[in-house]
């Protein structure tokens, strides 16, 4: 008992000692209650009729009815190959690319170069998607776009690049890596810092040239941020953004670019489904949480400290 009131004081006085400490986590710790674990009450309409002038209580209760409407519906499954194909693009082009540009800018010697190469590249991350999306259409439109202007005065025949469902996904992956490439190194570059310069000095003592710094050094120091940043991907694989893509589709490429969060928007806000949009999120929400629990337990696995 004595024991327990030791400990119960020691607590208290370490609270005590760090309060400033504690009061800053304070505007965070608020923000995710608020805005993250508060809203999640309103799942349960998930499995209601929710009218709104009736309200959560007074809705009736329907089951998984909404669920097995989405499970059933051949929307389903254009949803989620449109999802997982726009994924994919992420995880296989634009994933591994600010590692390997954070591994050529770490090579960079001048440091004003290296800063004025940074500033360049990250300010396309302070635009929002309706400026990047404005240029593109600026650049690729049929009637006057530059890129079509110029294909045509060297003899080509106009591409309808916006319309195109086969040219939906290369436009979006080419508009996340302007806009994010650059801001994606920053971790790595982090990371990157801190490395043991010792380990650079006995690598250049063994006569190991850039490259193979690079691989054996630079490279599985900064692997547990890698296996981090992957995982948290990993687990977003469902969400890939509503405002990007709403601002590509059209009725002509729809059948490519209608994901799960355009699909929220129409069916929730459009059409007034309240209930129905809410079961989809939920279940983005649950595939994420799982595969960031699996991806998680497998870094483990292999001898990595994962996210948790």
């Amino acid at each position: 008992m004595e024991a327990n009131t030791v400990k119960s004081k020691r607590k208290t006085s370490d609270w005590w000692q760090h309060k400033y400490l504690y009061l800053m986590i304070l505007p965070g710790l608020l923000y995710f209650i608020i805005f993250k674990y508060l809203p999640m009450g309103g799942l349960v309409i998930a499995f209601q009729d929710y009218q709104p002038f009736l309200g959560i209580f007074g809705s009736p209760w329907v089951g998984l009815k909404h669920f097995t409407r989405l499970f059933t519906d051949d929307v389903f499954f254009m949803l989620l190959r449109n999802t997982l194909n726009l994924f994919a693009l992420n995880i296989f082009i634009f994933f591994p690319m600010p590692i390997a540009l954070s591994l050529m800018m770490n090579e960079v010697v001048n440091k004003r170069f290296k800063s004025i190469i940074q500033t360049i590249i990250y300010i396309p991350h302070f635009m929002s998607w309706v400026i990047i999306v404005s240029i593109s259409f600026v650049l690729l439109s049929l009637d006057g776009g530059l890129v079509n202007e110029l294909i045509a005065y060297l003899g080509g025949e106009k591409i309808s690049f916006l319309t195109s469902p086969t040219w939906l996904p290369r436009i979006y992956i080419i508009q996340v890596m302007w806009k994010e490439l650059g801001w994606s190194t920053i971790i790595y570059l982090a990371a990157i810092t801190s490395v043991d310069t010792q380990l650079y000095e006995a690598a250049d003592m063994d006569g190991a040239g850039r490259l193979r710094k690079m691989w054996h050094v630079t490279m599985p120091a900064i692997r547990g941020t890698i296996i981090t940043l992957l995982i948290l991907k990993i687990g977003n694989v469902l969400n890939l953004g509503f405002e990007h893509l709403h601002l590509l589709l059209n009725s002509m490429n729809r059948s490519v670019a209608e994901i799960f969060d355009t699909y929220i928007y129409t069916a929730g806000l459009q059409n007034g489904q309240l209930s129905f949009s809410t079961a989809v999120g939920m279940f983005k929400g649950v595939v994420g949480f799982i595969l960031v629990w699996a991806t998680n337990k497998l870094a483990k696995k292999i001898g990595e400290d994962g996210v948790y």
